[in-house]
């Protein structure tokens, strides 16, 4: 729509001024999304009405999939760019391949971050012989202006920092929390973690008071 109003009074936008200081109660239901040959995921990011939460854009979740008599992950080459993605499994492995020459298995609980800048191709699957069960999800991030076109590479991390409280352990995947900082490059302000609770936990973690969180 164009605004033909030859005085129009300019209009400031962004900024924290529609920021509610509040949680925001919306549930996000998945679409169902065959990926590759064989696996179904259920998408969470981009979502009607939420295409993104801070500079995550993106949220595949899969599994647990009973794999033993089946060929398992099975996604062919394909491109990105301006993005990063992260792979992070319960169950199973995932056979990273990519245009830099990384050749890289991922197993649970192990981060697997591609940085893709200016562009990269980059292939995942199963193993030819892998474990029965395949469970775990990919993430995106959208890489800022200054740092879009940057080289792309890959990172493979096994060691990552465990936050824990009494009914808590907290995996930090990417960025900062509690004081604790994840080893894989972070090119914004953010923060991605894996949180296991007990039954009946009752705990608190710290947050940013500017950033965008969902759980």
């Amino acid at each position: 729509m164009s605004n033909l109003d030859r005085e129009a009074v300019p209009s400031v936008c962004g900024g924290r001024g529609f920021v509610v200081a509040e949680p925001v109660r919306e549930l996000l239901s998945p679409r169902r999304v065959r990926l590759g040959e064989s696996t179904e995921v259920r998408r969470l990011l981009p979502n009607l009405g939420r295409r993104m939460v801070g500079a995550w854009c993106f949220v595949d979740h899969y599994g647990p999939d009973d794999i033993a008599d089946e060929p398992g992950m099975q996604v062919p080459p394909h491109p990105h760019m301006g993005l990063q993605t992260v792979s992070w499994l319960h169950e199973g492995e995932v056979l990273h391949r990519d245009s830099t020459g990384s050749l890289q298995t991922i197993r649970p609980r192990e981060l697997g971050l591609m940085t893709s800048g200016r562009a990269i191709s980059h292939s995942e699957e199963s193993p030819r012989a892998h474990a029965r069960f395949l469970h775990g999800a990919q993430l995106w991030v959208a890489l800022p202006d200054g740092h879009r076109h940057t080289e792309p590479h890959f990172e493979h991390h096994a060691d990552l920092p465990v936050v824990t409280a009494p009914g808590l352990r907290a995996t930090l995947i990417l960025g900062n929390l509690d004081g604790a900082s994840s080893p894989g490059t972070a090119y914004t302000p953010i923060v991605g973690a894996d949180l296991a609770l007990s039954r009946g936990a009752d705990v608190r973690l710290p947050l940013e008071p500017d950033f965008e969180y969902a759980v």
